[in-house]
């Protein structure tokens, strides 16, 4: 690990800190049983089985938008549309978990696959409009996904709602496109290790390929990008296709996991999250699934605190608020990062001066040598640089026959 990432891993701990600690105080003014709400919120967790196995369940659509955002923001473009692929995405998995008659390996796979494409579809949409219109992405994308909602609630309520049902539902499932739940009587299902691989595979594919370059030099300098010949608009265009089909996939999955029927009647707002997830892992796909399993503890956490004391679990999003302030202000501990680079360059430039004093020795060395040469080699050495002195001798004199300037018209 570099000095950098050591410092960015400090820097990331001590905020962390910083945040529950303020936390912990707000507790302590509002509370009658400040110990009692703290050990639940930071223990409770860890209190049973099914409460640990939720913080995965819970993770999952966070690595799979956070995987999203990371690769829009990666590339220099802040579209939101990934909030809109989720949900119609989930919207066409209800679709097709109700119409479609499939055995249990080829269905969920085929939702999953048509998902992905619907989802690489509606992500293309802001990009398209910035390429040939100017469109600023981030407008064209949250007013897109006002369209798009109400779309899904649409068609879920025309075609696919169930009239029995008391509340806003699809019809049920059927049981072959329900992902397998992996231990029983809890909610992890096999989606936490598909959101998982995506992460290594869009890891290996930002750092180890050439479109991840072009991504990430893109992202940082498009005029240099620009210079070398990288197609901005291609890297544009494709980031956000693979964006779309992440956040497709994560709302396929989060469906086929964690429901029985269709019942959004709101948006989940998984994107937003994902924004707190690309954040805190700096946009980088390795460090995803770190933040949203942090991001899950924490909510998992303050659910059990709401439920067995006095504060309510809205103390997630004073943490969550706190925690993004210190990680994303340039200025906490700048002042730190500075001394520490300027002393990384003097210990640099000490080790230099140490290489070059090293290199006198041999200076001596061959002045030694010179001195102890025979004195025969010296009178011959002498006896070579005689005709050339002579000539400069020569040259000399003839140089000195010629007027100074100006003497010769007096």
């Amino acid at each position: 690990m570099s000095s950098k990432q050591q410092f960015q891993l400090f820097r990331f701990i001590l905020a962390l800190g910083i945040s529950l600690g303020i936390s912990m105080l707000i507790i302590f003014l509002v509370s009658k049983e400040p110990w009692t709400a703290i050990s639940y919120l930071l223990l409770g967790p860890f209190g049973s089985m099914r409460h640990f196995l939720s913080i995965f369940a819970q993770a999952t659509p966070l690595i799979f938008t956070g995987l999203a955002l990371s690769l829009c923001f990666k590339s220099g473009n802040f579209s939101m549309i990934t909030d809109a692929c989720l949900y119609i995405s989930a919207v066409l998995t209800a679709a097709l978990a109700i119409r479609l008659s499939l055995p249990f390996p080829l269905h969920p796979l085929v939702i999953l696959l048509l998902a992905a494409v619907m989802g690489g579809i509606i992500g293309s949409l802001p990009a398209l409009a910035k390429l040939y219109f100017k469109a600023n992405e981030l407008v064209t994308s949250l007013m897109l996904n006002y369209v798009f909602f109400y779309l899904g609630l649409f068609t879920i309520s025309k075609y696919f709602a169930d009239r029995e049902a008391g509340t806003f539902a699809s019809l049920k499932y059927a049981k072959t496109a329900v992902l397998p739940i992996l231990v029983k009587g809890s909610k992890l299902h096999l989606g936490f290790f598909l959101a998982l691989l995506l992460a290594v595979l869009f890891s290996i594919l930002l750092y180890k390929t050439r479109f991840g370059y072009e991504l990430r030099l893109s992202g940082s300098n498009p005029s240099f990008a620009k210079m070398v010949g990288i197609s901005s608009s291609k890297v544009i265009l494709l980031t956000q296709v693979l964006a779309g089909m992440v956040a497709g996939l994560g709302g396929a999955v989060e469906q086929m996991g964690m429901y029985q029927r269709f019942n959004w009647q709101e948006s989940p707002s998984y994107a937003w999250d994902g924004v707190i997830i690309a954040i805190l892992s700096r946009n980088n796909p390795a460090l995803v699934p770190f933040s949203a399993l942090f991001l899950a503890y924490i909510r998992v956490g303050a659910d059990i605190m709401s439920r067995k004391s006095d504060v309510q679990n809205e103390l997630v999003a004073l943490i969550q608020a706190l925690l993004i302030l210190f990680v994303t202000a340039e200025a906490f501990l700048a002042g730190w990062e500075h001394r520490r680079e300027v002393k990384e360059s003097l210990a640099t430039a000490d080790t230099a001066l140490t290489a070059t004093a090293s290199t006198e020795p041999v200076a001596k060395k061959a002045d030694l040598v010179e001195a102890t040469e025979p004195a025969v080699t010296k009178a011959e050495s002498a006896e070579a640089t005689e005709p050339i002195a002579a000539g400069k001798s020569d040259l000399a004199d003839a140089v000195k026959t010629f007027p100074e300037p100006g003497k010769e018209e007096a």
